[in-house]
């Protein structure tokens, strides 16, 4: 007798079959204090998810989803490492896998690969050493995803381990998309470039967008909106360029970040403020939180959609991403086939779509105002002229189909 287990994730109801989980693939995508994880059988059907958030705060929590629903449980997890070992214990505990040696694959997300790691890798002791190298480039991150790398090749040896790399979807930008007007030999000496992120959520929703229009040679506009934000133009499934640059905080607003803001700028705050605190103004104190007045998330705003600050916020930030997106229609040597929105506010904020494709009317943009409010697959007017759908993001499943 086969035995199932049906696990209910968000919108969706998942099946767990005991005969599936002989070989098993685990994809991790550490953030700098948390670590989100999925656990897929041979078939790449979803069997188990979980987060662990506030990783070394008193405060951490392990959520994960069980046939009874999500459950929260408080946990003491002072690094990666140690997170990595309760979610190992969790899979068997909870009969995800029979043991652990069942766990054949497993995907790594990393945030930054820089110029050389374009293409998923295989890690050895070599290229571990390489990828350590890298911590600059992303120094909330990477080093997060190196840590839990060594904790997980420690505890799985026998494993497949690969990364994939959020900037590698990223690294078909022509040079004129990815220079910066400063000396050549910054670039040549240095890889001062632009980068681009959220590289596996674009590629992800780009794929299934171009599915549903049937069309290979699709002309795209992604839209990754969470607390980080970036878009990202694309032909043929080929990225063109990215709002995104050398760091996560060129672009427009986001949560706390600024978004792009003149140099000279950032150099009046540096001689009045020091290094440190104008790195935190931008980083954390800026975006949404520091024009609002209110906070980063954008559900606190629109609790309050007539505060000055709320609307003050929205304007800005949907014309920003209006005039991104219009700027890339040159990219595309003309009008996308389609928008997509994805990730957290993208699925979600439908006020915020509204607002920022009404900006395209002048382009023959035409909103579907019942199914853009009820967060539908296709929200665009069977009479627009380019179509909008809201497409939610599986970045561990695109890690998942690359190892």
């Amino acid at each position: 007798m086969i035995l199932q287990t049906l696990f209910r994730f968000p919108n969706k109801t998942l099946t767990m079959n005991s005969q599936t989980t002989l070989m098993s693939i685990l994809v991790l995508n550490a953030g700098s204090s948390s670590l989100r994880f999925c656990v897929f059988n041979k078939n790449l059907e979803k069997i188990y998810k979980g987060h662990i958030d506030a990783i070394g705060q008193k405060h951490c929590l392990y959520r994960h989803y069980l046939p009874t629903g999500e459950e929260q449980i408080q946990i003491k997890a002072r690094n990666h490492k140690a997170a990595i070992h309760y979610v190992l214990k969790a899979l068997t505990k909870h009969g995800i896998v029979k043991d652990l040696s069942s766990i054949k694959k497993v995907g790594h997300r990393v945030v930054h690969g820089g110029e050389k790691f374009t293409q998923p890798l295989l890690i050895n002791a070599k290229n571990l050493k390489e990828l350590s190298a890298l911590a600059p480039l992303a120094p909330l991150h990477n080093p997060a995803n190196i840590e839990t790398l060594k904790a997980c090749l420690k505890a799985l040896p026998k494993a497949k381990h690969v990364a994939v790399f959020d900037t590698a979807f990223h690294s078909t930008l022509p040079s004129k998309a990815f220079l910066y007007g400063l000396p050549y030999e910054l670039y040549e000496k240095e890889h001062l470039r632009r980068y681009g992120f959220h590289g596996t959520s674009h590629k992800y929703v780009s794929g299934v967008a171009t599915k549903l229009l049937k069309k290979p040679s699709a002309k795209l506009l992604t839209c990754h909106i969470g607390n980080g934000v970036s878009i990202a133009a694309i032909q043929k499934g080929i990225c063109l360029d990215t709002t995104m640059g050398y760091t996560p905080l060129e672009g427009p607003l986001m949560g706390t970040r600024s978004g792009t803001v003149d140099p000279g700028l950032v150099l009046e705050l540096v001689k009045k403020r020091g290094l440190k605190k104008t790195e935190q103004l931008l980083q954390k104190e800026s975006g949404f939180k520091g024009l609002s007045g209110l906070g980063s998330d954008v559900r606190t705003l629109w609790a309050q959609p007539k505060h000055p600050g709320t609307l003050r916020t929205f304007e800005v930030f949907s014309y920003q991403m209006a005039k991104l997106l219009c700027s890339n229609f040159a990219t595309l040597s003309g009008l996308p086939d389609a928008i997509v929105f994805t990730a957290g506010i993208g699925e979600n904020a439908y006020y915020l779509r509204k607002q920022i494709l009404d900006y395209l009317k002048p382009f023959g943009f035409v909103l579907d105002e019942k199914a853009n409010k009820a967060n539908k697959l296709v929200i665009s007017s069977t009479k627009s002229k380019i179509k909008a759908f809201v497409i939610p993001t599986e970045e561990e499943l695109q890690i998942a189909r690359e190892l």
